[in-house]
């Protein structure tokens, strides 16, 4: 099953990332294949933590997907997790982790699991959503810099 993980530095500090990869109706805006995004629902669960059912539609050129998921956005622990619900996909979830290091800095987690159900189209979009997901750390961290300024070096 294909993943990827990975921990980026990012100048921004970890409750400002978390509102900015909470903020999905955005990520058309953005994200690498990401074309539209509706929210389905949105539900205060207690705690600080609310549950999203959110449809996005990814494509590339002539082929286009909509997927379901419900991602819960657990503020108190500073994490997010995506999980898949209905789609193109047998399997897709990811977590974001999100930790303050000081000076207005965090680390942010992310990490990527995902298998398509069919195997065709696997083969005809497994290359390019591997190299859109390893690029959307790299595009959170571009869209802070533009939603919050980027630091003074």
């Amino acid at each position: 099953m294909p993943s990827f993980n990975t921990t980026r530095r990012v100048r921004h500090a970890a409750s400002k990332m978390f509102d900015l990869v909470a903020d999905v109706e955005s990520y058309p805006e953005f994200l690498p294949l990401c074309q539209a995004l509706r929210v389905r629902r949105r539900v205060e669960s207690g705690e600080g933590v609310q549950i999203v059912v959110a449809e996005m539609q990814v494509g590339y050129k002539a082929i286009r997907e909509t997927f379901t998921s419900r991602v819960t956005l657990d503020r108190p622990r500073m994490k997010i997790l995506v999980e898949y619900v209905d789609g193109p996909f047998s399997h897709l979830e990811n977590r974001w982790t999100f930790r303050d290091v000081g000076e207005g800095s965090s680390e942010v987690d992310f990490a990527i699991t995902y298998e398509f159900r069919s195997r065709t189209l696997g083969l005809l979009m497994g290359a390019m959503f591997d190299t859109a997901f390893r690029k959307f750390a790299e595009a959170f961290e571009a869209r802070a810099d533009i939603v919050y300024g980027a630091p003074a070096s």
